[in-house]
């Protein structure tokens, strides 16, 4: 699906972790590391000390966010707590696992661009 853009991709991601070094002070180690930090800027109440199933819950929510662009999921509405809550709403490709890699930064990238104005 994304064959043709990989390497824009690629390239792309590179650019990414670097902002995140110069801003962070340090590079997300993995597409993990990103998503983490999209969850926090998403749950919306600055860095604190996470639970491990709210780090886990961290990188849902921005998974859901991320891949909301393309449609997958809708935003439900938050809890009590303020944490959103997702709706699956299109079935994701039956990809590997290079591949739904792939796919996943491709909206990350875009998440960049489209909610925090990175220039890419």
């Amino acid at each position: 699906m994304f064959k043709s853009d990989n390497q824009d991709i690629d390239e792309n991601w590179k650019k990414i972790l670097e902002f995140l070094k110069q801003n962070f002070g340090k590079k997300p180690s993995d597409l993990k590391g990103v998503l983490f930090l999209i969850g926090i800027q998403e749950l919306g109440k600055g860095p604190q000390n996470f639970s491990k199933e709210q780090k886990q819950d961290l990188i849902h929510i921005a998974t859901c966010k991320v891949l909301s662009q393309g449609n997958y999921y809708t935003l439900l509405g938050t809890d009590e707590d303020g944490w959103p809550h997702w709706e699956l709403i299109k079935k994701l490709p039956a990809f590997d696992l290079f591949s739904q890699e792939t796919l996943l930064k491709h909206y990350v990238i875009q998440y960049f661009k489209t909610e925090l104005g990175l220039h890419i």
